[in-house]
């Protein structure tokens, strides 16, 4: 029986073997005949096994097909909606790309060049105490109470950006200007330059030439309302624009640690003080100086920094055939915490700084017996909280005082002059900001007693 199962069993593998060989010649294109006539009887199980193989393979191929459709699908849902959007996008980026072409300011030598600045509308009120100023920098025995409104302190400028120069440095130049140059009565607002500069910079030090702040007061504080004259002028901040020369050597120390370098020959604007006033025809009106500041900067995790700059300043003023000493020793530093809150300043202490920027201060100098010029020593600093709210709002909060050494002054003179205040930033729109300001000026006179001034400003500013 077994005999006679096997070549049952043998024609039914044959069966199956012409069923297969069919399918592979479809497959393959090969001759039915020719696979028969070189296959042999015991080559049968063998063939069987590949074919399963074959089909198996064949499977697992479209099962591999139908998952990557299904992966296709869910990833892109609606091909027209995919179409769309990427038109959308498309048509986004030209309209973009027009208006750049419209708008854009280009230089003669085809070099990028950036328009910058803000149109500051001012509303401002001052008690009485005030003298003329549209932001009184001292508290004056004359002067009734005024208000205004105005355009004066706006600012335009530009920034350009040069090619590449001897060694992989990168030319840049800024230009800053106001119509704050003129006495500020309606309708007499000349144009006015406020910073010019021309720079180099490498990957590690840079080389600047032309009229900016001080090199060892660069900071200042936060204010639309006083824009024309630097906040706090003549209460600590020295700020006097000034032609200068300077190189900057940067050093990185460390991981997160970084010191700035910097040193610069200086012309000083030599201001007569007010008690000198007989001897302005003998005063030399700028001199040559030099100043230097070193800032140590470190950056934490999580967005803190800390900066902390010494500075000084030295130079000799020419009244009345005479050399008087200018020198001074200063700080400046900058506090920034986790969640926005900072804190800014800087303290100053030396001779004979009028030149440097006191604001309506203006002394020197003294001058007594038989034309005996001597230097006055001085002191003062500023500091300023910035508190942000929200992304919107930030307040101001900020004080500045100036002491003059009392015994070297004679009657009449500014012992001390201190000034306060605080102001908010809201903004309307990412370039459009409303700020209210008030603040107070308080005056101290030798043998005539203390004067104050009180101001309020309300101010738009559109940033360009």
């Amino acid at each position: 029986m077994e005999a006679a199962r096997r070549p049952a069993n043998d024609r039914l593998a044959e069966a199956r073997l012409l069923r297969r060989l069919w399918v592979l010649v479809l497959v393959a294109g090969l001759s039915p005949v020719h696979l028969v006539a070189q296959t042999a009887a015991p080559e049968f199980r063998l063939i069987l096994e590949r074919l399963d193989g074959l089909e198996r393979a064949n499977r697992e191929l479209m099962d591999e097909v139908k998952a990557l459709r299904t992966q296709l699908a869910a990833a892109n849902p609606s091909p027209k909606a995919g179409d769309a959007e990427l038109q959308e996008q498309v048509a986004v980026q030209k309209q973009q790309i027009q208006d750049q072409v419209q708008t854009k300011v280009e230089a003669a030598q085809r070099f990028p060049i950036r328009l910058k600045g803000a149109l500051i509308f001012n509303t401002f009120l001052n008690s009485k105490q005030g003298g003329e100023s549209q932001y009184p920098s001292v508290a004056s025995p004359r002067g009734d109470a005024n208000g205004g409104a105005g355009l004066r302190q706006s600012v335009f400028g530009f920034d350009y950006q040069g090619p590449e120069v001897f060694g992989g440095g990168k030319l840049r130049a800024s230009l800053l200007m106001d119509f704050y140059g003129a006495s500020g009565q309606p309708l007499d607002q000349a144009l006015r330059i406020r910073t010019a500069t021309m720079e180099i910079d490498w990957k590690s030090r840079s080389l600047m030439a032309g009229v900016d702040r001080p090199v060892f007061a660069p900071r200042e504080p936060s204010s639309l309302a006083q824009v024309g004259t630097s906040p706090l002028a003549g209460a600590g901040n020295l700020w006097m624009w000034i032609p200068q020369i300077r190189y900057e050597q940067r050093f990185r120390v460390g991981d997160g640690f970084q010191v700035n370098a910097q040193l610069a020959a200086v012309q000083t604007r030599e201001i007569p003080s007010y008690q000198a006033s007989t001897y302005v025809a003998e005063v030399e009106r700028t001199r040559p100086g030099a100043e230097g500041r070193v800032e140590f900067a470190h950056n934490f995790a999580g967005g803190g920094r800390v900066e902390i700059a010494p500075g000084f300043h030295l130079s000799t003023s020419h009244v009345a055939h005479t050399a008087v000493p200018s020198d001074l020793f200063s700080a400046d530093w900058l506090v920034r915490p986790r969640g926005g809150l900072e804190f800014t300043g800087a303290f100053f202490t030396g001779r004979n700084v009028s030149h440097l920027g006191d604001g309506g201060i203006g002394q020197g100098f003294a001058v007594s017996g038989a034309q005996q010029v001597s230097p006055l020593h001085s002191k003062g600093g500023w500091s300023q909280v910035t508190l942000p709210v929200s992304s919107r709002l930030f307040f101001h909060v900020f004080a500045g005082f100036q002491y003059e050494r009392n015994r070297e002054l004679p009657a009449g003179q500014i012992a001390t002059n201190l000034a306060y205040g605080a102001n908010l930033f809201y903004h309307l729109a990412p370039n459009l900001i409303v700020s209210l300001e008030a603040s107070q000026v308080r005056t101290s006179y030798i043998q005539t007693g203390q004067l104050l001034n009180n101001h309020y400003d309300l101010a738009f500013a559109y940033l360009f």
